[in-house]
């Protein structure tokens, strides 16, 4: 048992809800510390300050965010949706950085679920407004457990299906300009967004597209302390009438590596009955069964060189 969990630990995986993305924030492979002695020293620079954008036309965050709904679409386009259903990959971690298939499912109010395939097995968490609960085979846990409170907290502050700044203001939520910014070499209005419970979040919009490049995402624990997170957005396709971002890019403070989510397929207000969001079943079988399998997938993986 004690070696099946170090391969874990050592691989990096483990499901967590709350990814720290927009795409929508809602599954993550949380990093943790590869115990094993590094392939190279780790470098340790400091943190460089935000770079000034160029000028950009003068405009107020609500015109910001007006350009910003209009660009992904419009509010009657995003309101006549109410579920949504993203299939795609995201990174697992280990030093081959092992991609895994995953499923997200969502629907409004704040319905969400989340399934995650590896070697035969499936995690899943889900979130049915209220309660959350989760399954993860691949840490030899059959059971079903429930969310803990700082997972739950994460949920509260999560956004909606349709994004941060979509019906923003319905939401409760104000905005403040907080400066112009260069990201990725593109100027950037930042915002600031405080949401009706006092939570606040800082968004980058594309000065151009006036699509979102970048936010902050739920901080993540990581060696025992919350961490700040980014997330960069890429990517933007038109589905049905409205743009969304098939690739972010999750980038946590002191973290070796990013972590990259790609989107294959989304299905606009598909059939989610309420039985995806009640609490799972537990998987049939006795604890533990298929660990072997996904054990030799995971020292493989370990193993790999990177590339």
């Amino acid at each position: 048992m004690h070696n099946n969990l170090s391969l874990w630990r050592a691989f990096g995986l483990t499901v967590a809800f709350a990814m720290a993305s927009y795409v929508p924030d809602a599954i993550a492979a949380k990093v943790e510390r590869d115990t094993r002695p590094p392939l190279a020293p780790a470098k340790s620079e400091p943190a460089a300050a935000p770079a000034p954008a160029p000028q950009l036309p003068k405009l107020t965050p609500e015109q910001i965010a007006e350009r910003n709904v209009q660009a992904r679409g419009g509010l009657k386009a995003w309101r006549a949706i109410q579920a949504i259903q993203m299939t795609g990959m995201l990174d697992a971690g280990g030093r081959s950085n092992t991609r895994l298939p995953f499923t997200l499912q969502m629907r409004r109010p704040h319905y969400q679920r989340v399934s995650v395939e590896f070697g035969g097995q499936t995690a899943l968490q889900v979130f049915d407004g209220h309660n959350g609960w989760k399954v993860r085979p691949f840490l030899n846990r059959n059971d079903v457990e429930p969310f803990s409170d700082e997972e739950k907290q994460r949920l509260v502050h999560q956004d909606d299906l349709d994004g941060p700044l979509i019906d923003y203001a319905a939401k409760g939520g104000r905005l403040e300009l907080d400066g112009t910014e260069l990201v990725e070499g593109k100027a950037n209005y930042r915002i600031k967004l405080t949401t009706q419970d006092g939570y606040t979040r800082r968004i980058w919009i594309d000065g151009s597209t006036f699509l979102e490049s970048k936010m902050e995402g739920n901080p993540r624990r990581l060696d025992g302390k919350m961490r700040y997170v980014e997330n960069y957005l890429r990517n933007w396709r038109k589905v049905e009438g409205v743009v969304i971002p098939f690739v972010s890019e999750m980038k946590v403070e002191t973290a070796p590596k990013n972590r990259k989510m790609t989107i294959d397929k989304v299905v606009l207000n598909p059939q989610l009955a309420d039985s995806l969001f009640a609490k799972p079943a537990a998987p049939a079988g006795s604890p533990g069964q298929g660990l072997g399998a996904i054990n030799r997938t995971v020292a493989q993986a370990a193993a790999a060189p990177s590339k």
